[in-house]
């Protein structure tokens, strides 16, 4: 009988949500049983009651928690989009807006993990290799000094951007990669643009910046800057703004270096490739290449051809969120729109066919609406002269076969109405 009464008394007060009503019963039962002669069973229903009562306090502590962890979260994703928005503006020194012509796309998708790619021809040696710091394919520049060039010839334009990822290893503390672009007056796989007709070299070094314009015969023509330097082990992305004799570069949201007159006036590029130099390098990863025409007229393209493709705005892998990089090509557009306020504009996204057809069905509607999201909200554009649609992969420009023209494929449309 006192073991079912037992039970009874503990089953009711771990029903009980108050730990106060808690205390309260445990005082009266005490009170009940002051007269029992067996000490035994007082002394177990206090233990349950204790236990019963930390029940309570822990379940308590649990849901202050739990509400606690919940404003944590609702707090991160408004900073979240806070630093989304502070970080576009903050890149509104990023000027330059990519053409429509993609020259080169290299993302090393096409070539198998361990061999070298197939595009490529080198000097020294290299592999592809996958990287815990950053998705997708990257060549592994594994020797401390060389050459790396594409080996097809580029017709580079007098206006062009260039783009690529590095990760700089560990080790030498001056070159993670020189980047160099010439001309030469015959063929050869692995030439020398130190020996050129003409060219540009950009040594990504991590103490500095340095640029050299190039002319066989003629000294060199060299800038250098010390801002915003790349980091080791992590992903960079670096890019560089030819227009005629003017060189900029661009790196984490600055204007690193900007030489009006780096190049001399008959340069004419048709080779690309990366370099380390002896007992200066530490050696690096590359990805993402990208070289495109520069400067389009988009008055021009939109309002007199009605259809402007761009290339400059740009997104992560399966994401709709535009990143800051976009800013010129964002402004620039809505720089034309603001100036004839009548003009109505569809926004269409486009994907290449890699993946699901629905999932790149939805992620270009996706794309498309956040682009009318950043011209309404960061440059003034009316939302409601702006309509969004998405066509995934279904209205491909070029084969979905080979990166540069999967690049051709991803891409922004806007077209007059």
């Amino acid at each position: 009988m006192k073991t079912l009464k037992f039970l009874f008394v503990l089953i009711f007060c771990i029903g009980m949500i108050s730990v106060d009503a808690q205390i309260n019963l445990k005082d009266k039962l005490k009170r009940q049983t002051n007269n029992r002669a067996n000490k035994n069973v007082d002394q177990g229903i206090d233990k349950g009651l204790d236990a019963a009562e930390t029940g309570v306090k822990d379940l308590f502590k649990k849901k202050n928690k739990d509400a606690l962890d919940s404003t944590s979260v609702d707090a991160q994703s408004q900073k979240s989009n806070q630093d989304s928005k502070q970080s576009l503006k903050a890149y509104s020194n990023y000027d330059f807006v990519p053409g429509d012509k993609v020259l080169l796309y290299e993302d090393f998708s096409q070539d198998a993990i361990g061999d070298f790619p197939a595009l490529w021809t080198t000097n020294k040696s290299g592999e592809v290799n996958t990287l815990n710091v950053a998705p997708g394919n990257w060549l592994n520049l594994n020797a401390t000094e060389g050459n790396w060039w594409f080996l097809k010839q580029i017709e580079f334009p007098k206006n062009f951007i260039v783009e690529f990822d590095v990760v700089p290893k560990k080790g030498a503390p001056r070159y993670a990669v020189g980047v160099a672009m010439y001309g030469e007056n015959g063929f050869k796989e692995m030439s020398d643009p130190y020996a050129c007709k003409t060219g540009l070299v950009i040594n990504i070094a991590k103490t500095a910046w340095e640029s050299y314009g190039l002319k066989a015969g003629s000294p060199r023509i060299s800038g250098n800057s010390t801002l915003n330097l790349v980091e080791e082990e992590k992903v960079n992305h670096v890019i560089i703004w030819v227009q005629n004799r003017r060189v900029r570069i661009y790196h984490k949201g600055e204007k690193v270096l900007d030489m009006p007159t780096n190049l001399y006036d008959d340069s004419k590029f048709t080779r690309f490739g990366f370099m380390l130099y002896r007992g200066a390098s530490s050696a690096s990863y590359v990805s993402n290449i990208k070289i495109t025409t520069a400067s389009p007229d988009t008055r021009n393209k939109l309002l007199t051809e009605g259809k402007l493709v761009t290339y400059g705005i740009y997104f992560d892998v399966n994401k709709d969120v535009v990143k800051p990089e976009s800013y010129g090509t964002l402004k620039d557009i809505a720089t034309v729109l603001n100036e004839v306020p009548d003009v109505k504009v569809k926004i269409v996204g486009h994907t290449d066919a890699d993946g699901a057809e629905a999932a790149n069905l939805d992620l270009s509607k996706r794309r498309a609406a956040s682009v009318k999201a950043e011209l309404a909200k960061s440059f003034g554009v009316n939302a409601d002269r702006l309509i969004t649609d998405g066509l995934g992969e279904s209205q491909p420009v070029a084969p979905n076969d080979i990166p540069v023209n999967k690049a051709l494929n991803r891409r922004v449309e806007f077209i007059k109405q």
